[in-house]
C-alpha cells in the first residue's frame, strides 16, 4: 500500500529535510511507502551531475527576482521548482516492488524511473497530451505531433516533466515534477537538465487553459496505484502518518548533499 499525503506549498529545503526522515523511518520499517505531493516555493536545484555553469544568472540576481539556489543530493543536473509545478516524492522500500523482468526479483533503479515516467505518460494522456520517452534521455516529453486535443500548440518535443532520484538501500527519494501551470519564464534563467536542444513546456501551456493541480494529484495518485501495482490510501496528515511530529526543521541543513552517511545509488 501506498499512503499518499498532499503537502500544499512548502520552501524545498524543508521538504528535504521531511524526506530525510521519511527515508530513515522507512528503513526502520516504522512506515510503509509513502507519497508526497507537494508545489515548492521558487527554487533552483543543482543535482549530483550539474554544472554550474547551466545556472544563467548569479545568485544576486535570482535573489532579486526571488528564486533560492540549493544543492542536493538527487540525480541530475539543474532544474526549477515554482508554484503550479506539481511535485511528487515517493519513499519506496523498492524491496517490496516486484519486478516485471525476469532476471530479477525486485525492481531496480532503472525500471524505478520507467514507473515514473509511466505514471507521467498515463496522467498526461488523461488530460489530452500525448507524450512520450526519448532515448538516452529521462524524463517525459511532449510528442512531436503535439497534444491530442490541440496539436498546434506543440512544434516538436519539449520537456514537461523531470525526473531526479535518490536511492539508500532501495529506499527511494526525490522524484520527479510536472509542470501544470508553471511560469515557464523561470526556466530561461538555467539550462534545464543541461538540455539545450529541446525546449520546457507545461500542462497549460499545451491545452491553452490552467489546469487544477488538485485534479492532476488525483490522477497521478491513480496511476501510481496502477503501475506500482498496490492499493492508494489518502492520508490527511503526516502526524497522522506517522503518529507524531517528523520533526522537520524550518531553516535549511548546512549541505543539502551531506544528508546521509552510507553508500547512495543515484539515477538522473
Amino acid at each position: 500500500m501506498i499512503c499518499v499525503v498532499q503537502l500544499g506549498l512548502i520552501d524545498y529545503a524543508t521538504g528535504l529535510r521531511l524526506q530525510q526522515r521519511l527515508v530513515e523511518m522507512r528503513k526502520e520499517a516504522r512506515v510503509g511507502d509513502v507519497l508526497l505531493l507537494l508545489e515548492h516555493s521558487p527554487v533552483i536545484t543543482l543535482g549530483r551531475n550539474a554544472r554550474a555553469a547551466n545556472v544563467l544568472v548569479s545568485t544576486e540576481q535570482l535573489a532579486k527576482r526571488g528564486v533560492e539556489r540549493l544543492e542536493c543530493d538527487r540525480g541530475g543536473d539543474v532544474t526549477f521548482h515554482g508554484p503550479g509545478q506539481l511535485v511528487a516524492y515517493p519513499i519506496f522500500d523498492l524491496h517490496g516492488f516486484s519486478s516485471s523482468d525476469p532476471k530479477r526479483k525486485n525492481l531496480g533503479a532503472v525500471e524505478f524511473v520507467r514507473r515514473l515516467e509511466e505514471v507521467l505518460i498515463r496522467t498526461c494522456a488523461a488530460f489530452g497530451i500525448s507524450t512520450e520517452r526519448v532515448k538516452s534521455l529521462t524524463g517525459v516529453w511532449t510528442c512531436a505531433s503535439g497534444s491530442e486535443t490541440r496539436p498546434h500548440l506543440s512544434s516538436g518535443q519539449a520537456k514537461i516533466a523531470a525526473i531526479g532520484v535518490h536511492i539508500s538501500r532501495a529506499v527511494t527519494s526525490h522524484g520527479f515534477a510536472l509542470n501544470v501551470n508553471t511560469d515557464l519564464d523561470y526556466f530561461k534563467l538555467i539550462v534545464p537538465c543541461g538540455i539545450t536542444s529541446k525546449p520546457v513546456t507545461s500542462m497549460q501551456k499545451q491545452l491553452g487553459r490552467k489546469i487544477s493541480l488538485d485534479e492532476v494529484a488525483s490522477t497521478i495518485t491513480r496511476h501510481f496505484g496502477e503501475v506500482f501495482g498496490t492499493e492508494i490510501a489518502i492520508v490527511d496528515t503526516l502526524e497522522e502518518l506517522t503518529g507524531n511530529a517528523t520533526g522537520v526543521p524550518m531553516k535549511p541543513p548546512a549541505d543539502l548533499r551531506k544528508l546521509h552517511e552510507e553508500e547512495q545509488t543515484f539515477w538522473a
